[in-house]
């Protein structure tokens, strides 16, 4: 009888230790959030379907340890108070046992206080700020943080392309701010001189004036932040004003809608630091692009691969660890050398951040296709 009530003490502390309702789950929940309506839409649903199709991929092979998964999704419309509400209902309502943000730098900083004050692991896609990962222990990124992301920006404009002399046209917000500063700091460590430098704001589509005082400078490359639309409109009235100086952009450009909303071929020869390298031979990216394709109709981009990779990460952590918060954390924390990341391999994390290549895109005849690619832990370290 002794050895009952002992089994049994120990199967309620047990249960005791499993967040609430997910014991008599039959699935795993994941939750989601990202801008399915607003300026940022068409990155939602990248974002969304990019998450769908890596739940397809774990449960067509199974499942986590045989249960099939559940992403539960809601639109946060890029605000940072509808995240924090999301974040309330995923963890209360929902009982998810992990979240994802597909969504940018503002939302995914409101939310990922809620998700750690909780005891819920958060895991960021793809926005930049530093600070999203500083929430606490259990908050990770996949996606480049601000400081490798401009590090390798910085590389590539001064010492793969030889440039000294750069003008800089930064977005107004945590994105382009937080990637402007890192790229400027080791560009000028590198000797580049930033001869112009000038902030715009969110949904800004008149850009002529500020480039024709661009053309003036002479400057050899230009180092301009945004959205796709933004970019689009930037590289459309550099070619109208015959600005012929390289112009460098960042994962924000990394969209079918940037060559779309680009006027005839003025998007040609840009190049995009972004994680993407959509010629790579590796199998799970060729997979990866082929079925997005296949679900969307349409090419993929970074956001769609990022939510891809975070929703993979999610579920390595679940299998590998349990489904505690702790497990899970202790789960990602170990990973080395990750190959079922689209934008991989993952060689680890540092402080929840990942450690991975950061490629450099280029535009030819409407399409991305590789220029190169760093490796280096120095760049692709993200800073203390």
């Amino acid at each position: 009888m002794r050895l009952k009530v002992a089994s049994i003490t120990v199967l309620l502390v047990a249960l005791l230790l499993i967040p609430a309702g997910l014991a008599a789950q039959d699935t795993i929940k994941i939750g989601f959030f990202a801008p399915l309506t607003g300026f940022a839409a068409a990155d939602g649903a990248s974002a969304l379907a990019g998450a769908q199709t890596a739940v397809d991929f774990i449960n067509d092979a199974g499942g986590i340890n045989g249960k099939p998964v559940e992403l539960v999704y809601y639109d946060d419309g890029c605000k940072a108070d509808e995240a924090s509400s999301i974040a309330r209902k995923l963890i209360e309502r929902d009982k998810v046992v992990v979240g994802v943000s597909g969504s940018y730098s503002t939302p995914t900083r409101a939310a990922a206080g809620i998700f750690q004050a909780a005891g819920v692991p958060l895991i960021s896609s793809y926005a930049v700020h530093p600070s999203i990962t500083k929430a606490g222990d259990l908050v990770f990124r996949v996606g480049m943080d601000a400081s490798t992301e401009g590090w390798a920006g910085a590389e590539l404009v001064v010492k793969q392309l030889g440039a000294k002399e750069i003008a800089v046209l930064t977005i107004d917000n945590d994105f382009g701010v937080s990637l402007g500063e890192y790229f400027k700091e080791r560009a000028e460590k590198f000797g580049g001189t930033i001869v112009f430098e000038k902030r715009y704001p969110l949904g800004e589509s008149e850009f002529r004036d500020v480039l024709g005082s661009i053309k003036d400078e002479d400057p050899e490359i230009l180092w301009a932040s945004g959205y796709y639309a933004e970019a689009a409109n930037i590289v459309s009235q550099a070619k109208e004003l015959d600005i012929r100086c390289w112009i460098v952009g960042q994962e924000g450009y990394d969209s079918p809608k940037f060559v779309e909303l680009s006027t005839d071929t003025s998007a040609y020869g840009t190049l995009i630091v972004t994680d993407l390298n959509r010629d790579s031979d590796r199998e799970i990216v060729q997979s990866f692009l082929a079925e997005y394709c296949n679900r969307t109709g349409l090419d993929a981009d970074m956001v769609g691969a990022s939510a891809f990779d975070a929703v993979q990460v999610a579920a390595y952590g679940i299998e590998n660890g349990g489904v505690t918060a702790e497990e899970i954390r202790d789960a990602i924390n170990g990973i080395e050398n990750f190959e079922n990341a689209v934008t991989g391999p993952f060689y680890g994390f540092s402080e929840r951040r990942v450690i991975k290549p950061i490629t450099v895109q280029i535009i030819r005849n409407g399409e991305f296709h590789f220029f190169m690619e760093f490796t280096d832990p120095d760049i692709i370290t993200p800073a203390p």
